[in-house]
């Protein structure tokens, strides 16, 4: 297998925790570095990540990655048997992809880009209120689930979700343990696990070398639907537009 990933995406995080788990070998692609752009682009034309190459079979987008995985390797399922809990790990799975992924990213530019500004204000305490009412509808979830793991092994919810949480101190959000003690004691579980520790600590390997390293680009912000909502949607509309008219922005090939 060919993976083309990167230490910095949510959704690359979530594929390579899927193929560990199922102990699957694969050879890793930076797709996001100059030299592998024209490599990536043959894959995705987006030239986003992550891809996967099996044999003669290339899948893009991270959940259909996932999804095939489980099809084609059965051994050790990433999604729960009952058709209940498949439907609610799945939908944390959107929501960690589609509404967390879009606050954390907006809110997390200032310290990774290479930017002479600082953020908007406000774009905080916005991404704090959206993020709490994200947690609450979670702790919500958890109510009817055993513990420490809600469907009883690891599945696609802790995949999806792990990145960003493990992301929020580190980008100065809180996850208060008195209103979501659920949400936290399963966070504490999968922060006890290997399989997420090897994630935390290939991602702090690759945080820590973004800043000499010149094989990204860090100037100029790739841009998706979800992460233009959330700004436009909290007000953040004139920053955005600026970035535009400023050239800041890429856009899927």
């Amino acid at each position: 297998m060919q993976f083309f990933t990167n230490g910095f995406s949510p959704f690359a995080r979530k594929v390579a925790l899927a193929l560990d788990y199922k102990g699957l070998a694969y050879e890793p692609i930076d797709g996001l570095t100059h030299e592998n752009r024209d490599a990536l682009l043959k894959v995705n034309p987006r030239a986003e990540v992550p891809a996967l190459i099996d044999g003669d079979v290339t899948i893009v987008n991270s959940s259909d990655i996932v999804a095939y995985l489980d099809l084609k390797y059965p051994e050790r399922p990433i999604y729960p048997a009952a058709i209940k809990d498949r439907v609610e790990a799945r939908a944390l799975e959107r929501l960690a992809d589609t509404r967390i992924d879009a606050i954390m990213l907006d809110c997390s530019i200032w310290t990774w880009a290479d930017r002479k500004d600082v953020a908007p204000p406000g774009l905080m305490e916005a991404g704090q209120a959206d993020l709490d009412t994200i947690f609450a509808r979670i702790e919500s979830v958890l109510a009817n689930c055993p513990t420490p793991l809600p469907f009883g092994h690891l599945t696609i919810a802790e995949f999806a979700l792990w990145p960003h949480l493990a992301a929020l101190r580190p980008l100065g959000f809180t996850m208060s343990p008195e209103l979501y003690p659920r949400l936290n004691g399963w966070f504490a579980t999968m922060r006890r696990d290997k399989l997420f520790l090897n994630d935390a600590r290939r991602t702090g390997e690759f945080m820590k070398s973004i800043p000499t390293n010149t094989s990204f680009e860090r100037e100029r912000i790739f841009w998706r639907g979800d992460r233009i909502e959330w700004l436009l949607a909290r007000g953040f509309d004139d920053w955005f537009f600026a970035e535009l008219r400023a050239g800041r922005t890429i856009w899927p090939e």
